[in-house]
């Protein structure tokens, strides 16, 4: 079963992407709701994957990721985000994300993803 970690300032957003990824057979071993946090909670649980959205307070998605890729540059990445712009997704992407997923999101669009970062 994969280990994931969701990274979201928005509760609602971690409530339902934990509900949808239950419900597809993985584990959610942790939640943050700023990048700092997050940092923290990859290093403590070193989980399969990690969901990150990108406007957070404290630390942003992508200053974390970068963090997280510097310390495994194998950790599997997805950004969650409502920002369309080419170019903070192509931020992301060379930061160390693997993919990503843009909001509102569609339930198969998340466990194609995911799938596909996770078998990848």
């Amino acid at each position: 079963m994969p280990r994931i970690l969701i990274c979201d300032d928005s509760s609602f957003m971690r409530m339902i992407l934990k509900k949808l990824l239950i419900e597809k057979g993985h584990e959610v071993v942790a939640e943050a709701g700023d990048g700092k946090h997050a940092v923290q909670l990859y290093r403590q649980h070193k989980p399969d994957l990690v969901t990150m959205d990108i406007t957070m307070p404290v630390m942003d998605g992508i200053q974390a990721v970068k963090h997280i890729h510097e310390e495994d540059p194998f950790a599997r990445i997805v950004m969650v985000t409502a920002i369309g712009q080419r170019s903070i997704i192509t931020e992301a992407i060379k930061a160390g994300a693997s993919s990503f997923i843009i909001k509102p999101f569609d339930p198969g669009q998340v466990e194609e993803t995911i799938n596909k970062v996770l078998a990848g």
